[in-house]
């Protein structure tokens, strides 16, 4: 069972789903086009309030162009040790300036959303038993030192935990 997941708790009645051969939206639901197919529908309409699937192999700055008409960019991880959709994800927010829903979809495991966390990624599509149980609880693994800024600070601000200075004095 699918289930997505923000910081606020679990969503319900999210609309969007991964358009494929077998699968295709209902009336109440918004489907998540692979990146060739978003732009092709981009090109030949005006609308707005798309959904696009970034798969790990895709280029994601062919996006920049339609970044204004995406309502949501779900970002793949097919596998916990394919991290792409990280780049992707922080490429969206840092270079990109893309502002709308950020979603991971695939291989999302407990132990790296709050990395997907800090690279931007705010929704999740989660499925594996472990992580919505954990969620479920509020058992959110935390991490509280990094090395470098992203595209969410650490609680003690935009800066790079080992430049930090010490409050000691000689």
């Amino acid at each position: 069972m699918t289930k997505i997941w923000r910081e606020t708790g679990f969503v319900e009645n999210d609309p969007w789903i991964v358009e494929t051969e077998e699968v295709k939206p209902t009336e109440q639901q918004k489907p998540l086009l692979d990146l060739d197919a978003m732009i092709a529908k981009a090109e030949e309409s005006n609308d707005v309030g798309l959904g696009v699937l970034i798969k790990p192999a895709d280029d994601v700055t062919r996006l920049e162009p339609y970044l204004s008409r995406l309502e949501i960019v779900a970002v793949a991880f097919p596998a916990f040790n394919d991290g792409r959709a990280f780049s992707h994800a922080s490429l969206l927010r840092q270079r990109l300036g893309y502002a709308n829903e950020l979603r991971a979809v695939g291989d999302v495991l407990i132990d790296q959303i709050p990395l997907m966390l800090r690279c931007g990624i705010d929704s999740f599509s989660v499925t594996n038993e472990t992580a919505l149980k954990r969620l479920a609880e509020n058992r959110l693994p935390g991490i509280s030192h990094h090395y470098q800024p992203t595209a969410r600070h650490a609680e003690a601000g935009p800066s790079y935990s080992w430049r930090r200075l010490s409050t000691r004095t000689a």
